[in-house]
């Protein structure tokens, strides 16, 4: 009987790198493929540290495509991302590097970072940042957008609506309709022209372009964030948010 053992290590090469071999495994007779199968599980079995180098090439490989993906929906969609006037735009607005971030009022994660969003404002005077709302969380949270877009159109310059932001996001409990209001009476936006405003149809319009924004890129979840061409998706840190936007102005993780 031929040995089908240097065949199966070549098979089992394929496999592991995911070439197409189904069309070759059907030229084999039952008891082949049998034999075939079980020299690929001692195999695997002598060398199991076979199995983590394919895993490791597997998670390069898809972490490869992922960034392809985000790249390409970047540069189709750079417009609404970058410079829609239906984002709020702080820090610099001709800084050499756009942070933009998608949030949602009721994500705690989006309250711990936050924290970063001002801290990166503070200390980086070329740095673009914009706020995009983006309320996955339910209806409390798609009414607290709703009067934060409301604030918006009272402040173009976003200034105050930051003081907004902030009272809003930092507080406690579930952020809705009136817990919004309430943080823009305190923030001392005009009361009834934010209701007037909240049914209009840019308020729509702007969280349709989040959601449409967001499904183009892949994110399903906040906090998001656009940092130059990458995608980053969750409370990554402040360290790690350095680290995106240095990779953004000039190729490394630190300029």
């Amino acid at each position: 009987m031929p040995s089908f053992r240097p065949f199966a290590a070549a098979l089992l090469a394929l496999l592991l790198v995911g070439a197409p071999v189904a069309a070759a495994a059907q030229k084999f007779s039952d008891e082949q493929r049998s034999q075939i199968e079980q020299i690929i599980k001692d195999y695997l079995v002598s060398h199991p540290e076979v199995l983590e180098e394919a895993s490791d090439e597997l998670g390069k490989r898809q972490a490869n495509a992922a960034a392809e993906k985000h790249q390409a929906a970047i540069k189709d969609n750079a417009e609404a991302i970058f410079n829609s006037p239906r984002g709020i735009t702080l820090g610099n607005k001709d800084g050499d590097v756009t942070f933009v971030e998608f949030f949602d009022y009721n994500c705690g994660y989006c309250k711990r970072a936050m924290t970063d969003m001002i801290a990166l404002m503070k200390e980086d005077p070329k740095l673009k940042i914009v706020l995009k709302e983006f309320p996955v969380l339910g209806p409390p949270s798609v009414e607290a957008a709703q009067v934060a877009i409301a604030v918006r159109m009272q402040t173009p310059d976003g200034k105050k609506y930051l003081d907004f932001h902030q009272k809003l996001m930092g507080g406690r409990g579930q952020a809705d309709k009136a817990r919004a209001m309430a943080a823009a009476k305190e923030a001392g936006f005009d009361m009834a022209r934010l209701e007037k405003d909240m049914a209009s149809p840019e308020v729509r319009a702007t969280i349709e372009e989040s959601f449409k924004l967001a499904e183009a890129m892949g994110m399903n979840g906040t906090p998001s964030y656009v940092i130059g061409k990458q995608v980053v998706v969750g409370a990554v840190g402040l360290d790690t948010l350095r680290q995106k936007v240095a990779l953004a102005r000039c190729g490394k993780e630190k300029c």
